[in-house]
């Protein structure tokens, strides 16, 4: 340094700053190498803090407002060196600011997925991210453990750190607290209030103070989201015997030709098998459920409009009480169109054995 450069130094009194970057958390008054002039005016302004260090030491740490460094306003500048000869020279200090407003909107997520346990889906892997708020609630914290002789300190020099910080406290919580996956959007709140307490202290021995700390999304792999959809569409349906006929009684509304309500019939038949499987199901052990075919159903022509559908054994019961003749006409689907009784392959027996053959 050269000799006028030391002049203008020296002569420079008054300390401020300007925060112009938003992102700055602590700065360091470029005076590492010059003298402080006694008298110099030390300017403070709202969500600042000022601390002085001299020779790794804090000397006193000032809030808002405007300060004329003298020994007769700041006593504790009379411990620093070369105030002497009637407080007259330069002295050599550091003036550290700290920005003490609130830093928000910072994000955290996970780089990798989560592994861990459900016990309604088995081994999933979730992915996790949201917001916090930082601020310094403790400037001679934050200078020793995190600034150190750093000219600018600023946010993206401890984003990555306080985010692992955050992943590590989050996958722990959440293996831990056993909530099924499809609950745990529920949770958000919960989790985001227990997680910010956990990290508080953590945060703090950096001279930091965490708030508004939230978890906006967790996400499973995409074959897990679909058997989530599939589930929730099932729960959708309720009664699937009543839904069935709903859905087959809509179709017949709509259309009222043969094929229509052969279907609404083949629906009906449908809806009591299933309905039969999922109770059978929900009695019973677990097991792998194998449909058993669909019984054939006939339709009887009443006064010229088709009647039904009836099952063999309800069949056999209407040939019986002679409901059903020889000659009466049927339909059930496969079949090109209305036959007779008797020409019908799976009641022939049935009408050889309980009616009687025509009078000559």
């Amino acid at each position: 340094m050269g000799l006028w450069d030391r002049i203008f130094g020296e002569f420079i009194d008054v300390i401020e700053w300007l925060d112009e970057s938003n992102d700055t958390l602590v700065w360091r008054f470029p005076r590492f190498q010059n003298e402080i002039k006694y008298g110099a005016k030390l300017i403070v302004r709202q969500a600042q803090s000022a601390v002085f260090v001299n020779e790794g030491e804090v000397a006193d740490i000032l809030g808002p407002g405007i300060y004329e460094l003298e020994t007769k306003n700041i006593p504790i500048l009379s411990t620093l060196q070369h105030w002497d000869h009637g407080f007259n020279s330069p002295f050599k200090a550091e003036v550290y600011y700290c920005n003490l407003r609130r830093f928000n909107d910072l994000k955290w997520g996970t780089k990798n997925s989560i592994i861990l346990r459900d016990k309604e889906f088995g081994i999933v892997r979730l992915r996790a991210f949201g917001t916090y708020e930082i601020r310094i609630n403790d400037p001679k914290k934050i200078i020793f453990e995190l600034v150190g002789t750093n000219q600018n300190f600023e946010l993206d020099d401890i984003k990555a750190g306080l985010r692992n910080l955050i992943i590590t406290k989050f996958t722990s919580i959440v293996a831990s607290s056993k909530i099924p996956v499809i609950d745990m959007a529920s949770e958000y709140e919960k989790f985001s209030k227990y997680i910010e307490e956990q990290l508080k202290d953590e945060f703090s021995e950096y001279g930091l103070e965490l708030l508004n700390f939230k978890i906006e999304n967790i996400s499973v792999p995409e074959a897990v989201e679909k058997a989530i959809d599939e589930r929730s569409s099932m729960g959708a349906v309720g009664n699937l015997d009543k839904y069935l006929k709903y859905k087959s009684a809509n179709a017949l509304e709509n259309s009222s030709d043969t094929s229509s309500m052969a279907s609404m019939g083949i629906g009906f038949a449908m809806a009591e098998k299933l309905a039969k499987s999922f109770e059978a199901d929900n009695s019973k052990p677990k097991k792998e459920y194998v449909p058993e075919p669909f019984e054939k159903l006939y339709y009887i022509a009443k006064d010229k409009k088709p009647d039904g559908p009836y099952s063999i054994d309800e069949l056999e019961e209407m040939i019986k009480s002679h409901s059903i003749k020889r000659d009466t006409l049927m339909w059930s689907s496969g079949m090109d169109g209305w036959k007779e009784a008797k020409d019908i392959e799976e009641l022939k027996e049935l009408l050889s054995l309980l009616t009687p053959p025509p009078l000559s």
